[in-house]
Order: structure tokens, then C-alpha cells, then sequence
């Protein structure tokens, strides 16, 4: 009996179709190899970042711990400094005395009874400093340090920020840091009542009156100062003060003074004829 043969297994695929196959499978397994490399890469990159800002962060914590313990200590000091500086003001302006030559006596500046600055209308409390430093020609090395005595504890503590924001302070700098600090917010409020002063009495008062306004206005040049004051003059005295060119607010004063004088003067005698 005869065996029947196999009949040949058929197949949906060519050779080349099977061998273009693999060949894209090895194709794919090289790139997904190589993705899987760069991913490899891209995470060993980044944890060396991570590392790196872990290390400047340490190193940022540590600078600033550095520069608090600085600050401190140079606060420490900056107090320190500014009370023996007080405290030496408060001796010298109490035994301190000035030599206006070699081999001439020396005179000793009297105590006065002021009131101490309370942080309320400094330009008064300025000009009532100047004028005790005129009566007792108190040099201008010893300004600061006599003022600094007549001080309320608040005010003081300003005058210890001052300290340890400028290393030199003179008369004119203390002043004018007095006075922007305790008068900044009124400042709009005082130029507008120094532009609209006018005369209503006698003149040695309009000009009291317009130097307490005067010395809390800040930026205005002497010459426009000088317009200000012949302006709020009474009409009779403004008219004759503007026949003069004048440069300097002193010589207003002096010329509107005269000029009132001559006015009074030439009253009386009209009455008396």
C-alpha cells in the first residue's frame, strides 16, 4: 500500500517580505535601545543638576548666615559708637570751651532753659538753636553736639539712625535731615500757605511770619524766594521795594522795614500839618 506524499505548507509571505520583516524589527529594536540610552543620559544629567543646586543652596544658606552674623555685629557697633559719641557730646558741650587765639581767655557756653525737640514744628526749634548760637558764637563743630542734648528719647534714636547712615554730620546736614524727616508729609501744606501769605500788620511780623514758612519750603531759588516775599507786601510798600533789584531775602527785609518807616514818618507829618 502506497503511503500518500505531504502536500507543501503554503505560505502568505515571499522570502524577501519575511527578510524586510526583521529586518525593520532589528530596526526597531536598535532605536528603542538608543531612546533608551538618551533617557538613561538625560536622567544622569539631571540628577547632576539636582546635585549642583543642592550645593549652591548650601552655599547660599551659608553666605547669608555670614552676612546676619556681620550685620549684627556691626549694629552691635554702630550703637556702641553713637552712645560714646553722646556721651563725649555731653561732656564736652558741658566743659568744652573756645579760644578765639593763642594766650586769650576762654569763656564757657551758658546752660539755657529750651525746649527739648519733640518731634513737633522743628523750623522753630532750628531757628531758637541758631539764634542761642549767635548770642554765644558757638563754633559750628559744636552745633550738632549741643542740639543733640536737647532731644526727646525718640527723637534720639532718629538722630542714632542718622549716626549710622552718614559718617561725617555737620549743622546744615543735621537740619535739613531734621526737618525732611519730621516735616516731609506737610511740606505741599506749607508751600501753598507760603505762597498765599499776604500782609495783614505791622511788618516786622509779616516777615516772622514768612521766615517760619520760608525755612519749611524746600527748592525754590532766592530769587523766586525774594518774588515771594515782595509780593505778599501790603501794595503801598510792595510798590516802592520793586524799584530796587535786589539779591538776597535780608536786604528785602531790610528795604520793606525802611520802607515802612518812611511810609509811618510820612503820615505823621501829614497829620500834624
Amino acid at each position: 500500500m502506497s503511503t500518500p506524499g505531504k502536500q507543501p505548507r503554503s505560505s502568505s509571505m515571499t522570502y524577501e517580505e519575511e527578510e524586510e520583516m526583521q529586518h525593520d524589527i532589528a530596526k526597531l529594536r536598535d532605536q528603542v535601545q538608543q531612546v533608551s540610552l538618551a533617557q538613561k543620559g538625560t536622567e544622569a544629567k539631571m540628577e547632576a543638576k539636582m546635585d549642583d543646586l543642592k550645593t549652591d543652596m548650601n552655599d547660599l544658606k551659608t553666605d547669608m548666615d555670614e552676612l546676619k552674623k556681620l550685620l549684627q555685629e556691626r549694629v552691635t557697633n554702630g550703637e556702641r559708637v553713637v552712645k560714646e559719641t553722646h556721651d563725649e557730646n555731653k561732656r564736652n558741650v558741658n566743659h568744652d570751651s573756645t579760644d578765639s587765639s593763642v594766650g586769650s581767655k576762654t569763656h564757657h557756653i551758658p546752660k539755657i532753659d529750651m525746649r527739648k525737640f519733640d518731634g513737633k514744628d522743628p523750623a522753630t526749634w532750628i531757628l531758637q538753636m541758631e539764634q542761642f548760637f549767635d548770642l554765644n558764637n558757638v563754633q559750628n563743630t559744636q552745633k550738632v553736639r549741643m542740639a543733640t542734648l536737647y532731644l526727646e528719647p525718640n527723637q534720639f534714636v532718629w538722630y542714632q539712625w542718622l549716626c549710622s547712615r552718614k559718617q561725617f554730620i555737620t549743622w546744615a546736614i543735621f537740619t535739613e535731615e531734621l526737618i525732611a524727616h519730621y516735616e516731609d508729609t506737610k511740606r505741599n501744606t506749607f508751600f501753598i500757605q507760603w505762597i498765599s501769605l499776604k500782609q495783614k500788620g505791622p511788618i516786622m511780623e509779616h516777615i516772622e511770619e514768612f521766615q517760619k514758612l520760608n525755612i519749611r519750603v524746600k527748592d525754590i531759588p532766592e530769587q523766586h524766594r525774594i518774588d515771594a516775599f515782595i509780593g505778599s507786601l501790603k501794595d503801598n510798600i510792595q510798590h516802592d521795594v520793586r524799584l530796587w533789584e535786589l539779591d538776597s531775602l535780608e536786604k528785602a527785609f531790610r528795604l520793606a522795614r525802611k520802607m515802612e518807616s518812611k511810609i509811618m514818618a510820612t503820615r505823621k507829618h501829614t497829620t500834624h500839618n
